[in-house]
């Protein structure tokens, strides 16, 4: 809590309407009290209940100045009005409150202090007050001061969680961006890497091959630069206006691009279809799209010359994909030679495994017995009404 009040004085509507139901609180039960006691309440007693009560539209900017300014007020009735029963007004109920719940405790305290004689002065026609209304007025600070203190400790607490959640979301959005750019460059630069090799071997005895891998290098470098782009909109949202339409997250419908690309990168690549087409949530779709592109970019990485073969499976409520390599490139497995395959683990693989968490799904990336690699993964995604084309179909 600050310890400096507002400039200036700010109040809303709700504390108008407290200010004036505490006043006609303290008006009955102060006028009830000088009833019983057969002692009339003076126009000078209810004034200073009036105008204590309307000083707490203050409470929150000036807590201690409202306090004082309840405190003596307060003592205007006792000796206006001189009732021998003891009371403690609302409106020093909430002053005292406000002071507990905005100021250190090294203001708070004195105030506290300060509240537990000074509603007593002049009680009954006594400038002393008595000793039992003392006792009474400390039972009820320590009331209020408590009550304010919990709810300044449930406060901090709301505060600590609150910004707890800010900072996972904060950290779970800086790991979906590492995982988008580690994608987009593992797999562009890889392809542009292997398209300009190509490119270069083949400019002097075959410059049709050479002008396609060009043309390939070229696609390559402005999906890259388009998708990162979209990441760094992610990152400045907020700052400039949207100049036109967000770009498509590429999905499952953009699965033949990367095959094609594959295949252009010297990685011969094979894309089997089963089950009834339809449409997938664009996250499920994103997560299918991530998943090969990033094991046919360690295909091409890691497995030499190799063969693939990526298969994409529609269930009536999951989709099923699975990655596939030889390590050789040679089919069937039995004929290729033995040798250790390398290790495959990195980033891309805690990427894969954190989207496909993400999703609520199962994701399986290990070496095979005779050798290659296998991805494969399964992600809910229910079934829609629309009808698709079923069998199984290869591209």
């Amino acid at each position: 809590m600050t310890d400096k009040g507002a400039d200036r004085l700010t109040w809303t509507r709700h504390d108008a309407l407290m200010a004036i139901a505490t006043a006609a609180v303290d008006l009955v039960g102060f006028s009830q009290g000088s009833v019983s006691e057969t002692v009339p309440l003076t126009v000078a007693a209810a004034l200073a209940l009036v105008l204590a009560a309307l000083a707490l539209v203050a409470r929150h900017s000036h807590p201690v100045t409202v306090l004082a300014v309840v405190l003596l007020l307060g003592v205007v009735p006792n000796l206006a009005t001189p009732v021998p029963a003891p009371h403690f007004p609302i409106s020093l109920v909430i002053a005292l409150y406000a002071v507990v719940r905005f100021r250190r405790p090294a203001v708070a305290a004195p105030s506290c202090l300060a509240a537990v004689p000074l509603p007593s002065v002049g009680q009954g026609g006594m400038l002393l007050p008595p000793g039992w209304g003392v006792v009474a007025n400390a039972a009820v600070v320590l009331l209020v001061a408590g009550s304010a203190v919990v709810m300044n400790r449930r406060q901090r607490e709301a505060e600590a969680h609150q910004l707890l959640r800010a900072e996972r979301a904060v950290a779970e959005e800086r790991r979906r961006i590492a995982r988008e750019l580690h994608d987009i460059v593992a797999h562009h630069i890889t392809t542009m890497q292997l398209m300009a090799g190509g490119a270069r071997a083949n400019l002097a005895h075959d410059p049709e091959v050479a002008r396609e891998a060009l043309v390939t290098l070229e696609d390559s470098g402005r999906m890259a630069l388009r998708e990162m782009r979209q990441l760094l909109d992610v990152l400045r949202a907020g700052e400039e206006a949207e100049t036109g339409p967000e770009a498509p997250q590429p999905g499952v419908r953009d699965l033949d691009r990367i095959i094609t690309e594959s295949r252009l990168a010297g990685t011969e690549t094979e894309l089997t279809v089963d089950g009834p087409v339809r449409p997938l949530p664009p996250t499920v779709g994103l997560t299918v799209f991530r998943i090969v592109q990033e094991a046919l970019t360690n295909t091409r990485k890691h497995a030499g010359e190799a063969r693939a073969r990526v298969r994409l499976t529609y269930g009536a409520d999951e989709v099923a994909v699975e990655v596939r390599d030889d390590g050789t490139g040679a089919w069937p497995p039995a004929a290729r030679p033995a040798r250790s395959a390398p290790p495959r683990s990195g980033y891309g693989l805690i990427g894969m495994h954190e989207r496909v968490a993400l999703q609520g799904g199962t994701l399986e990336a290990a070496a095979l017995d005779g050798g290659g690699f296998r991805v494969a993964a399964r992600l809910p995604a229910p079934g829609g009404t629309g009808g698709g084309q079923g069998g199984e179909r290869h591209r």
